[in-house]
């Protein structure tokens, strides 16, 4: 049973498993934890057939996602994205080059877009430290140099 209070779930069209499968590939610490297919659903008022639908559950870096692929009806945007905190460089490029390519895109200021079109901030945890120094040219050139970059390069911004 899952511990966790809040749990995100991700509408995709279709393929639940497929694409619990695909960020399982990125996040190697995480684990498909159930699959379900439901198919010949009642409508909503008890009478015919909607058809099927698809959930997954999988926990990446510690926390439950669950997965429902039930058709077209919403897709994701800007105003949800999830933040991966890096350690440093070289897991931002990870990150980005896994979750940016094979149809993901790039996006300004550390924010890119995977295949799914879920938007995620790819951030070495010490750009925190920078844009929060008590030194003000330090905050400065951080942020003015986060303007200027697609992925953050985090020795361009010091």
């Amino acid at each position: 049973m899952n511990n966790q209070k809040i749990t995100p779930c991700l509408w995709v069209e279709r393929d639940a498993k497929a694409v619990a499968e695909y960020y399982l590939s990125i996040f190697k610490d995480g684990k498909l934890k159930d699959y379900r297919l439901f198919e010949n659903m009642p409508n909503a008022d008890g009478t015919g057939n909607d058809g099927s639908f698809e959930t997954a559950v999988m926990e990446l870096a510690g926390i439950e996602f669950s997965i429902l692929a039930a058709g077209p009806m919403f897709k994701f945007n800007e105003a949800i994205s999830l933040v991966i905190n890096c350690k440093d460089q070289n897991e931002v490029d990870y990150y980005w080059e896994s979750l940016t390519s094979d149809g993901g895109e790039e996006g300004p200021c550390g924010w890119c877009k995977d295949k799914y079109g879920l938007s995620w901030q790819v951030v070495p945890v010490e750009y925190f430290e920078l844009i929060h120094s008590s030194d003000s040219a330090v905050r400065r050139k951080a942020i003015m140099n986060t303007f200027k970059q697609k992925k953050l390069i985090l020795s361009e911004l010091k």
